[in-house]
């Protein structure tokens, strides 16, 4: 039994010509990107490997694009005999890794993106939202500078990416309050992030009220590999909890530092992390040092991968 968990990453590891090199090389990943251009009836395919960096930031795309990437990578690596012990995706990513566990229809999932997408990008006018990361912040500072800087508005986490590293969603003005106040209590770094929308925040209810009729019509299957969840950072293994898990994510935090410790409370020891860039690698390193990791993306990450699942195997 492996005890390597898969991972699936979210929005902003997408780049210009992701996936285009995985389509060249492995027939399993070619087919994937003809299933998603089926599916949605354009050639998402032709955005990834072609389309500008400006065309892959817009949500409605770049949802669905990484998932394609995330699901041709995984199915490379399952056809090389990858079984992973547990699965886990970074906000978007859930979606792919529940696909990989066998709960959601790759097609299904696709569209379920690209609507999420849109709704997420409707929910908040531009210029009203923000996203700031704040890096290295003492350790207690959180709640006090979030309550300090709302001020009537709305502020709160939504990515508790590693010890190290919180991403914060509101309107843009309490966005900036906490910024500030964060400055002066001591963190290293702070950073206003060049998104569309104030992902994972309490702004984010009408998008998640304009999902669930999406969501309701989609069989969602019991899991063959359990997920660890976004919403509560909890494992996982029917479709009911799947589908709630993926309502619920849309205004609450991401709890990617409790999802990555109770993975290796399950006995995970090593992850692969399956889609484009390598932003959930370098988040595992800070959460949990002695976890061994590699990413797979292009063909030229499949020796390191491989070496990886044999030393685990």
């Amino acid at each position: 039994m492996s005890d390597v968990a898969l991972l699936c990453p979210g929005q902003g590891s997408q780049y210009a010509g992701m996936g285009k090199l995985l389509a060249e090389s492995f027939p399993t990943a070619k087919r994937a990107f003809e299933e998603a251009d089926e599916a949605l009836g354009f050639s998402l395919s032709n955005l990834c490997f072609a389309g500008s960096a400006e065309e892959l930031l817009k949500t409605e795309n770049t949802q669905p694009a990484l998932l394609a990437v995330s699901v041709a990578a995984f199915r490379v690596l399952a056809e090389r005999g990858f079984r992973p012990a547990l699965v886990a995706g970074h906000s978007l990513g859930e979606y792919s890794a529940l696909v990989a566990a066998g709960s959601l229809d790759f097609a299904d999932a696709l569209r379920l993106v690209r609507k999420r997408g849109q709704y997420m990008q409707e929910a908040v006018p531009e210029g009203v939202g923000a996203m700031a990361a704040l890096l290295k912040l003492p350790e207690g500072k959180l709640d006090q500078i979030l309550e300090r800087a709302a001020q009537g508005e709305v502020v709160s986490a939504a990515n508790l990416n590693s010890p190290t590293q919180v991403v914060i969603a509101g309107h843009k003005g309490a966005v900036q309050r906490a910024m500030e106040l964060a400055r002066t209590g001591g963190a290293k770094r702070v950073m206003l992030l060049p998104v569309s929308a104030p992902f994972h925040c309490p702004l984010m209810r009408p998008a998640q009220e304009n999902l669930r009729p999406h969501l309701d019509r989609i069989q969602f299957r019991e899991l063959s590999v359990p997920l660890i969840n976004n919403w509560q950072a909890r494992r996982i293994s029917t479709g009911s909890e799947a589908h709630e898990g993926l309502y619920q994510q849309i205004p609450n935090p991401v709890r990617w530092s409790d999802t990555i410790r109770e993975m290796a409370h399950y006995g995970v020891t090593g992850f692969v992390e399956a889609g484009a860039g390598s932003v959930l690698l370098g988040l595992c390193r800070q959460i949990n040092p002695s976890l061994q990791g590699a990413k797979f993306g292009e063909p030229s990450d499949l020796d390191t991968t491989e070496r990886l699942l044999y030393n685990h195997s």
